[in-house]
């Protein structure tokens, strides 16, 4: 079990779909969520001016971004992430796209940004007992 991930999708019900069933499979202790890549970002900054004086920090490991929102869509959010290189701070953040519609060009534009995957909406029980299972082999296969 993850200690804390963060969900970012401007549609209240996908947030909501996203908290239920990570609490159903025990996927997270705390889920967070915001509704635009610039509330993500806005997360991300107080977690950094936070991390400055507790080393100890327990921040996101995953993040599930959706790419077609208001305000700051994924991939800005992304673009900005990289820019304030955080990627460096909370080095065991990744992200997995969660879309409505699975473009090539988004998979490919994907591969040069910390994102390990993609899922189509809305996310499944199923979709997260795979992908804990992955997790779980892949954090065995480190030690």
């Amino acid at each position: 079990m993850l200690d804390k991930i963060l969900c970012v999708d401007d549609d209240l019900i996908t947030l909501m779909i996203c908290r239920k069933v990570a609490e159903r499979v025990e996927f997270a202790k705390e889920i967070i969520t915001a509704n635009n890549g610039e509330e993500a970002l806005q997360y991300f900054d107080s977690l950094f001016e936070e991390k400055k004086s507790n080393d100890t920090l327990i921040y996101p490991k995953l993040v599930f971004l959706d790419l077609n929102m208001p305000v700051m869509d994924g991939w800005e959010f992304l673009e900005s992430y990289i820019t304030r290189d955080y990627q460096n701070v909370f080095n065991l953040t990744r992200f997995i796209v969660v879309s409505s519609s699975i473009d090539p060009y988004d998979i490919n534009k994907s591969k040069t940004y910390p994102v390990i995957g993609f899922l189509s909406k809305p996310i499944t029980k199923e979709m997260l007992e795979n992908l804990k299972t992955q997790m779980s082999l892949n954090k065995k296969s480190t030690h």
